[in-house]
């Protein structure tokens, strides 16, 4: 396969970017996407140029940064597949892609298709975890759970936090992680006792991180590789009104129409 690339070039937070052509040859159908950019930046440092910087991992789909959106759909044309599942048969001889990275206020390009996730990482520092002290380690069937809780909670565990529903939405909003991580702990006893400072904690930090309101497009849940399902927004929504004083008539912390954070 001959492809022609377009892939955005910029060489740090502050700098000017643009889309640079270059051309990708004798491409197999059976690599992956992130094997063909290989190729490319081996082609590129032959050639005594700069390699394009892109992020990866684990390239099994778990990791969740390999963050580029490609001919503007976040992770590329294929449903529930991150960028390094994502292989070369998915396209064809003589295609033109476009290669981008998240584009998100909360989310600076650091260089090329690099972006600063470590938004993600300041919510669940703020309330993603559990703090109850147990003593010893129990044994795995001492706490009874109901199925339909433990399918709840692992269905939301899924979420690697790759950011393709930020990079999705219109407006940059990152209600379907923080919600996938506030439902997982929430459906578990464990994460009861901490449930109402957890979602508050949560949402707020959501919100200075300068992630925008959710106004119910559902890309995210589109975008989404591991298949998050929005019913997990509206769960954040329950936790958070739950979590106010008896009274209170205060709407969840994301309203139905909210400032855009994409740039």
């Amino acid at each position: 396969m001959n492809l022609t690339l377009y892939v955005w070039r910029q060489k740090g937070p502050h700098a000017p970017g643009k889309l640079a052509r270059y051309e990708a040859r004798g491409i197999s159908p059976e690599m992956s996407f992130l094997e063909m950019l290989d190729v490319v930046n081996e082609s590129l440092i032959r050639e005594g140029e700069e390699p394009i910087s892109f992020d990866h991992d684990c390239r099994e789909g778990i990791c969740g940064t390999c963050s580029q959106v490609i001919n503007g759909v976040p992770h590329g044309p294929q449903e529930r597949t991150t960028v390094c599942q994502l292989h070369m048969r998915s396209f064809r001889d003589g295609d033109t892609i476009y290669i981008e990275p998240w584009r998100a206020r909360a989310f600076p390009v650091i260089r090329d298709l690099i972006v600063d996730r470590s938004a993600f990482e300041r919510i669940i520092q703020a309330g993603g975890y559990i703090s109850v002290h147990t003593g010893g380690v129990p044994d795995g069937n001492a706490l009874l759970i109901p199925k339909e809780n433990a399918d709840t909670a692992m269905d939301a565990a899924e979420c690697i936090g790759c950011g393709a529903c930020v990079a999705a939405c219109p407006n940059g909003s990152a209600m379907l992680f923080t919600a996938a991580k506030v439902s997982h702990l929430a459906a578990l006893p464990q994460g009861r006792v901490e449930a109402k400072r957890r979602v508050c904690l949560m949402t707020e930090e959501m919100l200075r991180q300068g992630f925008g309101s959710c106004s119910n497009h559902y890309e995210c849940q589109a975008a989404c590789p591991k298949g998050i399902r929005v019913s997990f927004i509206a769960k954040l929504n329950r936790e958070f009104i739950k979590a106010l004083p008896r009274g209170t008539n205060t709407a969840p912390p994301s309203p139905s129409h909210g400032t855009e954070a994409k740039e």
